[in-house]
């Protein structure tokens, strides 16, 4: 049986394959087409507030023939301390698949090995494999190519996005640059499984873009750091996208936000607008993206 729990478990072959599904399913947006989730069910388990997850894979599950149901951590019993074991076995017996937006990338995995139903992590805290693919797609859009890519994340490099796209990289073997305060840089033993060595740790936001062809980021605040939002603000001051930082960049260089975005914080103003419409594409994409996934793992 298929899921879709991490990056890290995919093989760089799977991901081309449905980066190229990817691109089919959009081009093919609104024409007659099979319908591969005609007559079946699939749960949305969120316990997390979403827009972009949560509207693109219902929106993608009704265009592909499935029916959705969304249930929040107040609709079900996990919300008062129901093992996700025992929901997993429940709902394995009564849908056909579900899309889990959740904090422990281990209650994921443990729903896909207890429900025996095709699972896709739509965010923990580990991992977000479905934006880091919508934004892989969002990158062959505008330069046609992956190859000789290089990338620089510029932020929090220990949060889930940045992982993902550590996995990535790793996988497909691009050059990924992440930008961090010390306190903020991906852990020494997930560093100490790669064999990318074009995969890079630098504290200087400027040689972190320098010839970039893409440049990322992602809030400052993730979802469950709140708490520690005064010294975060403080610790990534420098470590804002900005012009100046873009115009150290390739040549037309794209600037991504996986959003939400915090304008003046972790991307200015100026920025997201001139580089809208690429960001918005992006958005734009997790339908897509999420669609071939959808496809692919399908019973």
């Amino acid at each position: 049986m298929k899921h879709f729990l991490s990056i890290e478990s995919q093989t760089g072959e799977r991901l081309r394959s449905l980066l190229k599904l990817s691109i089919q399913l959009k081009a093919n947006r609104g024409k007659p087409s099979e319908q591969p989730l005609a007559g079946q069910t699939w749960a949305l388990l969120f316990s997390k507030p979403s827009t972009r997850t949560r509207v693109s894979f219902e929106v993608g599950i009704r265009e592909m023939g499935g029916n959705a149901i969304f249930l929040s951590a107040g609709d079900i019993q996990l919300g008062r301390g129901e093992p996700i074991v025992d929901t997993a076995r429940v709902l394995g017996r009564m849908v056909h698949g579900a899309v889990i937006r959740t904090f422990e990338q281990s209650d994921v995995e443990k729903f896909a090995e207890y429900a025996r139903i095709p699972t896709i992590n739509a965010l923990t805290d580990g991992e977000h494999p479905c934006q880091i693919l919508a934004d892989l797609l969002t990158i062959l859009e505008k330069r046609e190519t992956l190859d000789d890519l290089k990338v620089s994340f510029i932020g929090d490099g220990n949060n889930n996005v940045a992982v993902s796209w550590i996995w990535a990289a790793e996988r497909l073997g691009f050059e990924l640059r992440i930008a961090a305060p010390e306190n903020y840089r991906p852990s020494p033993s997930l560093l100490g499984r790669l064999t990318n060595r074009k995969i890079v740790v630098t504290g200087d936001p400027a040689e972190s873009v320098a010839g970039a062809d893409v440049l990322y980021t992602d809030v400052w605040v993730s979802m469950g750091f709140e708490e520690e939002s005064v010294q975060r603000l403080v610790d990534f001051e420098s470590f804002q996208i900005n012009e100046a930082l873009v115009a150290k960049a390739a040549p037309n260089a794209l600037v991504l936000h996986c959003l939400p975005a915090y304008r003046g914080k972790e991307i200015t103003d100026e920025t997201i607008e001139k580089h809208a419409r690429t960001i918005f594409d992006q958005a734009e994409n997790r339908l897509h993206a999420q669609k071939a996934i959808l496809s692919d793992v399908r019973k």
